[in-house]
Parts: structure tokens; C-alpha cells; sequence
């Protein structure tokens, strides 16, 4: 019998420790979760800047007319469009878009970058240029095609078409 008694102590005594050990513990209280925001993903990457002479050209065609006696070279149905003013010795460059006065106008060629200053019209944003005037030339000559970009207004990248130097050879 001492022998049950032995072993029944041994099997009770981690059981009745275990019990008083729990009875004497504190509660363990689990922290309520707090809601967590999830951060907002970051802004999207700015589009590239592509520099202006590895930019494709703007779809659409020069197509030069006789328009009234002067002559005119229109880009992309109107998006750009060269005029002789013969009688003033210029020639007047609009950009189709709107503001409400005057603009700066950026044209950049293989061979030069000028700012020239445009004006609202009708038509667009207008801009006149001395028949000489070697941004002319330029915008001739440049390999390829010439940027014509107004703040605020999608840039154009025109192809130096044979169209560009009639109008300003007519007004010569």
C-alpha cells in the first residue's frame, strides 16, 4: 500500500503545482488590436523626360496650298501651320491652342533653341517671324524635325518637310 500511496503522490504533486501555480498567476490580458491604416502606396514615377530630338515626330502630314496668294504650309490638319504675310516680310507661325495672352513659345531645332514670344488669336497661338530671320533656317534644316512647345499645350515635333522651306522661299 506504500507503494500506491508513493505513486499517487508523485502523479499529484505536479498536478496540484501546476494548479496553484495558475491560481496564483496574474490574468494575462491580451491587448485588443488597434486598427492599422495601411500607408498609401507612394505616387507614381513622373514620365520620363524624353529630350526633344529622340521624341517621335507628331503623327500627321505638311500639306502646302496657295491660300488667297500667300503661301501656307499646314501640319497635322492645323496643329501647325507656316504663313507668308508677303507684304509684311514675315512669316507667321501658329500653334493651334488657347491662352489668354501673350505665351512664351520654345522652337528647338539640330541647330538651335529660341524662345520667341506668342500671341492669341483666332487661330491658335501666333507668332511673327522676319522672313531672314535664321530660326527660319533652322527649323528648314533641322535633321529630321523641330519642337515647337507652349507651357500647358501638348509639344509638337514637325518633320522638316520641303513644305517648311516653300513657304519661306516664297516670302523672300
Amino acid at each position: 500500500m506504500k507503494a500506491i500511496v508513493s505513486r499517487t503522490l508523485v502523479f499529484a504533486f505536479p498536478v496540484i503545482g501546476m494548479m496553484l501555480a495558475t491560481a496564483c498567476s496574474d490574468r494575462r490580458v491580451v491587448p485588443t488590436p488597434t486598427p492599422t491604416t495601411t500607408p498609401a502606396p507612394p505616387p507614381p514615377p513622373p514620365p520620363p523626360v524624353i529630350d526633344w530630338e529622340h521624341a517621335p515626330v507628331t503623327p500627321g502630314d505638311w500639306v502646302w496650298s496657295n491660300a488667297g496668294g500667300r503661301s501656307v504650309a499646314t501640319f497635322a490638319n492645323g496643329l501647325l501651320q507656316l504663313r507668308c504675310e508677303r507684304e509684311q516680310g514675315a512669316v507667321v507661325m501658329t500653334r493651334r491652342g488657347n491662352a489668354t495672352a501673350q505665351v512664351p513659345m520654345t522652337v528647338s531645332t539640330s541647330a538651335m533653341t529660341r524662345t520667341v514670344t506668342a500671341t492669341s488669336t483666332t487661330g491658335g497661338l501666333a507668332v511673327s517671324l522676319t522672313a531672314r530671320d535664321p530660326l527660319l533656317d533652322a527649323m528648314a534644316f533641322s535633321r529630321g524635325h523641330f519642337a515647337v512647345e507652349v507651357p500647358g499645350v501638348a509639344p509638337v515635333y514637325a518633320p522638316s518637310w520641303p513644305e517648311v522651306s516653300r513657304v519661306i522661299e516664297d516670302c523672300r
